[in-house]
């Protein structure tokens, strides 16, 4: 009842359900399982142990109008949970991949497009929608029906809330809320259940506190980061900071413009200050912890 080409390369006591299709370039790592009615096109390699359930398709080409077909890859790890109906797109270039890492959960209708690389341990609740080039840090968790512009970062343990348009880079360990689509504070919980230490905690609310200041402009912000972090979990949220193209999400209510490259191109860019945060906020990035 599966149509499986005799050309993909199977490992063993990889479980096919009925109706499946396995495409030529096919690589499937040793004890995976495939539901009823799982697509693999050509060019996909997974490793071991996946569990990917009914009507999921991985492989396919690009949404892009005019593109043709391209000899391009999708990679996946291991021990990755892909629930019904997601859809992850091969890359668009030549040669190149759409990449996702070991231990990730991805759950009903989420759609990764062309080029995004998703890293370890990620997980993305129902119709998380991911446009081209987005790239998300280990253990960052996306909530439901959050879109994700192109080439928009999403760093290492970061949080968003539930029905976020993100559309500038979550720097990491960051909170986002999904009405406002704004930071608010640290992912303490998180952060907590990853084993950062209290130490680490209160450097990366220090990181926080600078990167929303009231009282910098962008390219002093940086400045004052990339001095004061230069180890640890501060320096991977510096250099995530320091390397922002498209800019940093604001702070809820903090009156803050988007933080970014776009800040240097004008002085009077630059001197917009921002009002201060509210105590509800600043809690999260000062506040002792409870």
């Amino acid at each position: 009842m599966a149509i499986v080409s005799p050309k993909a390369k199977i490992g063993r006591d990889v479980q096919i359900g009925p109706f499946c299709v396995i495409e030529d370039d096919v690589v499937i790592g040793d004890g995976c399982i495939l539901e009823s009615r799982v697509t693999i096109k050509n060019g996909t390699t997974m490793g071991r142990s996946n569990h990917i359930f009914e009507g999921v398709v991985i492989g396919g080409l690009p949404q892009c109008t005019g593109i043709d077909e391209v000899n391009s890859r999708v990679n996946i790890g291991s021990g990755n949970v892909i629930r019904e109906n997601v859809t992850i797109h091969r890359s668009m270039n030549e040669g190149d991949a759409t990449e996702m890492g070991d231990d990730c959960m991805l759950m009903v209708n989420v759609h990764i497009a062309h080029d995004c690389h998703v890293a370890d341990g990620v997980i993305m609740a129902n119709n998380v929608m991911l446009a081209g080039h987005v790239s998300v840090g280990a253990r960052a968790n996306i909530s439901g029906a959050v879109g994700i512009h192109q080439y928009c970062r999403i760093g290492s343990l970061a949080m968003v809330g539930g029905q976020a348009h993100i559309v500038k880079d979550v720097p990491p360990f960051v909170m986002v809320d999904g009405v406002t689509s704004q930071a608010v504070g640290l992912n303490l919980v998180g952060l907590r259940r990853a084993k950062y230490t209290t130490e680490e905690r209160k450097i990366l609310k220090g990181v926080y506190k600078i990167l929303y200041s009231k009282d910098l402009p962008w390219c002093e912000i940086v400045k004052k980061i990339e001095e004061q972090y230069t180890s640890g979990p501060g320096l991977e949220m510096a250099n995530f900071i320091s390397s922002t193209t498209r800019g940093i999400i604001t702070a809820r209510h903090s009156g803050t413009r988007t933080r970014g490259k776009a800040d240097l191109q004008t002085k009077e860019n630059e001197t917009q200050e921002a009002e201060g945060m509210p105590d509800t906020i600043r809690l999260h990035v000062v506040g002792e912890e409870r």
